[in-house]
């Protein structure tokens, strides 16, 4: 099975596979069972992710953790396609294909087209502590951020990696992209329990910039629409986000400590 568009709809099926897997780059994540790397066509630059399935026993490592693993490329290109047509700003789907029967040993790829002129949150706010943000800059981004993960969990959809390093934002235009969404899930109405762990892994990923009780509150104003009716719901929200913050500080600690970080 075979998706294109653009520069890639000339390719046949077969041909495009091999282009694929044989091409290199730019290397962004090399894991056991997924890669991504930067390349280019005909001088515009494309991000490709190739999954090459997984083994019974690394499924099966992760069912008894109770994590259900992210297998193939497919979740991520359901999750473009479905943002997209809802009007919430990501990346932009060049190609897809996957070959094989049972997910396990699928071989399947992603390609998108480049973001350019784009900075990860993450990158903007490391600057921060030595050139700190204006007033306007801060709120301004606060209020983006706000608004862009409204969109993608009101459009059921819940990340799974909801950190400030997956949202670029654009030079220019000011566009606020969502990316890396292999881990996302699609659902008609997103429940409180995937809102809270995305919005927990966001806090989490900005409790190092010294944050003030207003930037939060603003951040939820713009997610809820309004602070006004919903007082009940965000006490609850709070509530859990510090929970699960805790966890998942205590969870990156115990990576660290398994990788020789610490």
């Amino acid at each position: 099975m075979i998706e294109t568009a653009g520069l890639f709809s000339s390719f046949p099926e077969e041909e495009l596979f091999q282009w694929v897997l044989q091409r290199d780059g730019e290397s962004y994540r090399a894991l056991d069972q997924r890669r991504t790397f930067r390349t280019e066509l005909e001088g515009k630059g494309f991000f490709v992710k190739i999954h090459e399935g997984y083994s019974l026993k690394e499924f099966l490592k992760n069912l008894l953790a109770f994590k259900m693993p992210a297998i193939g490329a497919k979740r991520e290109r359901n999750a473009i396609l479905h943002l997209t047509k809802r009007g919430v700003k990501t990346m932009t789907l060049a190609a897809y294909g996957e070959r094989g029967v049972l997910p396990f040993w699928q071989t399947s790829f992603l390609i998108t087209e480049e973001l350019t002129e784009c900075h990860s949150l993450a990158e903007i706010t490391d600057r921060w502590s030595v050139t700190p943000p204006t007033f306007m800059e801060k709120r301004k981004l606060i209020e983006k951020l706000g608004e862009s993960v409204k969109g993608m969990h009101q459009a059921g959809v819940n990340h799974q990696d909801c950190y400030i390093c997956h949202f670029l934002l654009q030079e220019g235009t000011e566009d606020l992209f969502i990316i890396d969404l292999h881990r996302a899930e699609i659902r008609e109405s997103l429940p409180w329990r995937w809102k809270s762990k995305d919005l927990s892994a966001l806090a989490f990923s900005v409790s190092h910039l010294n944050l003030t009780k207003l930037d939060y509150f603003r951040f939820l104003r713009c997610y809820y629409g309004s602070l006004r009716g919903n007082q009940g719901e965000i006490i609850r929200l709070l509530e859990v986000v510090e929970r699960k913050m805790r966890k998942i500080q205590s969870h990156t600690l115990s990576l660290r400590e398994k990788r020789g970080f610490l």
